[in-house]
């Protein structure tokens, strides 16, 4: 789903947040929104939570990566 980059100032995280932001939305909010078009309350829950999911992992990969950074020091 991504690819490694380098974010090695304010510019570059803003850059990513938007790129990981969209490509989240593409996916699952997509995805949230046929459920809550087509699906009952169960359908909805599950794409609701794959959408939290999807912004979890996202921030637990910038956690990961600056805690990274700070060990190579």
């Amino acid at each position: 789903m991504y690819h490694a980059i380098s974010i090695d100032n304010r510019g570059d995280f803003g850059l990513w947040a938007i790129e990981v932001a969209k490509q989240i939305i593409s996916e699952q909010g997509f995805e949230l929104a046929r459920a809550a078009r087509d699906g009952g309350d169960d359908d909805v829950r599950a794409a609701g939570n794959a959408l939290g999911q999807a912004i979890t992992n996202a921030l637990i990969e910038v956690y990961d990566g600056l805690i990274e950074k700070v060990d190579e020091r």
